[in-house]
Order: structure tokens, then C-alpha cells, then sequence
């Protein structure tokens, strides 16, 4: 490899009560796609916001082309020519697609805002990158996905010479990720230099010339190329341990029916949807970008208006609709978006597992018992191996996979679960970590709770789930036992056209 056009040397960051990172030293060269490697919470994302000026090193420095250089902020940064498109997105959801991308650069005439030299340059630029967008609609009426794209193009539209990318691929549609390869292949060919930092090691091998490893905030290894290296080395390297198979999935005996969803519409979902889940059951839910499995959860959990149809746990219709009475009756959510609908961010973390089971350590239904939310949230601290240096620290501090272990604890907290829906559950989060939290849905499950997992990504769904149900255009198209499903089957029942030929069958 090329002399490093990016260079970090010796570079440490302590918070109060954590090293988040020790003298850790990679380059990037220019021309060159560098693989970020790591658990959550290992210290990737700590070095990005110190590339990007949003943190300042406590030792050691960058340089930049051979020169040394201090960001003191992200304009600093900016100005340099870096742009970093963090996990947990930044956007103005208010504004529009063309007022996120043109931020701080709208052209004006005559002192003010030309909007239409400026909705005539995104209809360019968006159409010369391939990317499908409305530049007039508000960021907050676009999917996850599409806020992501919007983040990439602001940044591949700046003309940067170094681009960071944190798991960009976490929310985007398999189109929206065919296009983001395109893009950083070109952006390669064009000499720029880019960090990857992604958790899914297929793309780490498809788009990577080279990788680092972090682990406890430390660089465990170097790989100036990847050609002979195994997807078990990375793994290895990473969580310091052999995970051979990261499902590890464990067959249980199922019960009666303890979720049915009968007829069930909604703004969102005006197509009528029915299905079921028993006692013991993981049922896997899948389905391409617009398939509306989100909106169907939402509806089933009460976070949307309910128009229709009906909701029975063990039999008995669930009284109410909305997430108060949900809660109560046993059925728990963890959302897709977990930064907007899961954390409250400026709250610690104790106070984000205790939020819903706080009315159970009340003392005359007044009083807070601090020492029994104390003793909750170490507990499942400890248990989940959040990393966090203590219960206080706010959640928004920690990775985005620690946060997901944090709203999954606000539910095992809860003494009458029954039913939990988790919608991407493992977004952006590193394979042990995976692996934990598919062991914690399969205790939940041989407990008697009836699980629904929802992703994006098949491979999952094929090796978690006990049943398989398809989703495309807000109806159920397909189910499959565990033996049964496989990629290709599941597949075409995704596409529109799979989902049209399975209703003239089944009409």
C-alpha cells in the first residue's frame, strides 16, 4: 500500500471514568478503501468523532498528507476536507432533502435564497449520483434509509478527500446498497481515501483494501491486505474469543397460540393483516423497503392508531390501544429507530431500563425507590455486558450496540412479559454482541414469551426464527417453517412480483 494520506498516531481519549482509547496508530492510504473493525463499544466511533473535530485527542495526533493536524472543531475538519457520516444520523428532519444537502451553502440572489437554482442543482446531482429522491420532501417523512442516503450524498457532494463511513449500510434497502458501493468505488478511483466501518464482514471483503482491528479501545491488529485472510480471523481478532456459529440457535417446544393479530388495518397498513404466534415461538418477519412491516409492529404495539381489527394474548382480547395498555397486558416493543423512538438520550442509563418498570418500585405510588432501580440496572448491566463505566452515564455516550442491549433490558426488566416485537435488533451492532442478544431472545422464548423478530437482513431471519413470514406492499405473502425457508424462496416472495403470483395462488 501507498504512503498513508491519513495518518493517526498515538492516539488516546479518556472520558470521565473510561479509556475510550490507547495509543492507537493505523493510516489509510489515498486511492484506498480501510476497514474499521470492532465490537461496540471498542472505540471506532471515538476516533471518527475525533477525525471529524468533534472530540479533540488527549495524546497523539493526525496528519493529513504528511502535515500535522489539529481539528478543533467539525468546521476545522470540514474545511480540511474530511467528512464523517456517523452511525446516529445528523439531520435537520424539518427541512428538505435540498436544504439537508446545500446546509450552510444555499445560493442566494439578491441577498436571498435561490430556491430554485438550488432545487434545479440537487435534481442534478442526485440524478448524476443514481440516487432516488424527492429534494423537496422533509427528511422526517423519509424512511430510515433514505435520511441515510441524504447523509452520504451531503458528504460525497462536498468533494471531500477523506470520507468515514460508520455503518452505512445498516438501514438501506439492497438497491440503496448496490448504489452506495458504486459511489465509494468511485470516490476510490478517484483517489480519495476512506474508512468502512461496518459489521458485516461480506462487505468488509466486497469494498476493503485493507483493515484495523479495535478491541477495549486498543489496535489488535493490522491487515495491509485481505486477500487470504478468513471471515473466522476477523471475528477472532474482534471479540477475543471463537464464535463458530453466531446464531447459535436452540430448538424449544412451543405452546398454544399467545399472540394472534386478527384483521388488523391502519393508516399505514390499510391491507387487513393476520397472523399468530405461540408460547415459545420466534417468528421472523421479512420483507424489501416499503413492505411496511415497521408501520405493522407500531399498530400491533399501539404507537399508531388502530382502524380496525382485533389483538388476543392467550386467548383474551387485549383491552385498549395504545402503549400504556399494551405495556400493562405484557407486550413489549424495541424500535427500528432507536436514537428518535427508543432512548431518551440526555437520561442515564439506569433511568433508561427503569423508565417502564418504575411504577413497580414506587413507595405509595409516589416515591422512587432508588436502590431497587439501582439494583435493576446493574444488573442487567452485568448481565447484557453493557459497556458503561456506571449506571449514571447518559445513554446517549454510549454505541449505538450498547444502547440496544440498554432498550432491550427496559423489557427483560418488566415482570410480565409475554410479548416482544424487536424490529432490527441487531442494527449496527458487532457479531458477539449478535450473539447475545439472539441468546437473551431464545431464553424469553424457552421462558414461554412469544417473540416477533423483524430485519432487513435474511440471513438472520433464516437463523433465528422458528417461522418465517413474508411481507411486500403492507400483506403477509409467504410463510415458511424453519425447514422449509431458505433465501430464494423467501426472496421471491419479497419481490412485488413473488407477492402478486402468491395472492392469484392463494385467491
Amino acid at each position: 500500500m501507498s504512503t498513508p494520506y491519513l495518518q493517526f498516531d498515538g492516539i488516546g481519549k479518556v472520558f470521565p471514568g473510561v479509556r475510550a482509547l490507547t495509543d492507537v496508530s493505523f493510516g489509510v492510504a489515498a486511492g484506498s478503501v480501510h476497514g474499521l473493525l470492532g465490537e461496540n463499544g471498542a472505540g471506532k466511533s471515538t476516533m471518527m468523532k475525533i477525525l471529524g473535530g468533534e472530540y479533540q485527542p488527549d495524546e497523539g495526533g493526525l496528519r493529513l498528507d504528511g502535515q500535522p493536524r489539529q481539528f478543533r472543531s467539525s468546521r476545522d475538519a470540514i474545511d480540511a476536507g474530511i467528512a464523517v457520516i456517523h452511525q446516529e444520523l445528523q439531520y435537520v428532519p424539518e427541512l428538505s432533502v435540498m436544504e439537508n444537502l446545500l446546509l450552510g451553502r444555499l445560493p442566494t440572489r439578491f441577498g436571498l435564497v435561490d430556491r430554485r437554482r438550488a432545487l434545479a442543482w440537487t435534481r442534478e446531482r442526485l440524478q448524476a449520483l443514481g440516487v432516488d429522491l424527492d429534494p423537496q420532501a422533509k427528511l422526517r417523512q423519509l424512511s430510515i434509509g433514505q435520511r441515510q442516503m441524504v447523509e452520504i450524498c451531503k458528504a460525497v457532494l462536498r468533494d471531500v478527500r477523506v470520507l468515514a463511513l460508520d455503518e452505512p449500510t445498516s438501514s438501506l434497502s439492497h438497491r440503496e446498497t448496490e448504489t452506495l458501493f458504486r459511489l465509494v468505488r468511485d470516490l476510490r478511483t478517484q483517489g480519495k481515501a476512506l474508512i468502512y466501518i461496518s459489521h458485516r464482514l461480506d462487505e468488509i471483503f466486497e469494498l476493503c483494501d485493507a483493515a484495523t482491528i479495535f478491541r477495549d479501545g486498543r489496535k489488535v491488529a493490522d491487515y495491509p491486505s485481505l486477500q487470504g485472510v478468513s471471515r473466522d480471523d476477523l471475528v477472532g481478532r474482534m471479540v477475543g474469543r471463537e464464535i463458530s456459529d453466531i446464531f447459535g440457535y436452540r430448538p424449544r417446544p412451543l405452546g398454544e397460540p399467545r399472540l394472534e393479530v386478527r384483521e388488523l388495518r391502519g393508516t399505514q397498513v390499510p391491507e387487513p393483516l393476520s397472523f399468530h404466534v405461540r408460547a415459545g415461538e420466534i417468528v421472523g418477519f421479512f420483507g424489501l423497503v416499503g413492505a411496511k412491516r415497521s408501520e405493522s409492529m407500531r399498530l400491533i404495539y399501539g404507537a399508531d392508531r388502530r382502524h380496525g381489527g382485533e389483538i388476543h394474548l392467550d386467548g383474551a382480547p387485549l383491552r385498549g390501544d395504545d402503549i400504556r395498555a399494551s405495556i400493562r397486558a405484557g407486550l413489549m416493543f424495541c424500535p427500528e429507530d432507536r436514537k428518535e423512538d427508543g432512548i431518551i438520550g440526555c437520561r442515564s442509563v439506569a433511568e433508561n431500563i427503569n423508565i417502564s418498570c418504575r411504577r413497580h418500585h414506587l413507595h405509595a405510588g409516589l416515591f422512587v425507590d432508588d436502590r431497587q432501580e439501582a439494583k435493576v440496572a446493574d444488573s442487567f448491566i452485568e448481565r447484557l455486558r453493557i459497556k458503561t463505566p456506571d449506571r449514571h452515564r447518559e445513554i446517549r455516550l454510549l454505541s449505538g450496540g450498547n444502547q440496544q442491549k440498554a432498550i432491550l433490558s427496559r423489557w427483560l426488566a418488566e415482570e410480565n412479559l409475554r410479548v416482544l416485537i424487536v424490529d432490527e435488533p441487531t442494527r449496527g451492532i458487532d457479531v458477539g454482541a449478535k450473539n447475545e442478544i439472539y441468546q437473551v431472545l431464545y431464553e424469553l422464548a424457552e421462558r414461554g414469551a412469544a417473540i416477533v423478530l423483524v430485519s432487513s437482513e435474511l440471513p438472520e431471519v433464516l437463523g433465528v426464527a422458528d417461522r418465517v413470514l413474508v411481507m411486500c406492499g403492507g400483506r403477509i405473502t409467504g410463510e415458511f417453517a424453519r425447514g422449509e425457508a431458505d433465501e430464494q424462496r423467501v426472496l421471491a416472495r419479497a419481490l412485488p412480483e413473488g407477492a402478486t403470483r402468491a395472492a392469484a395462488i392463494s385467491a
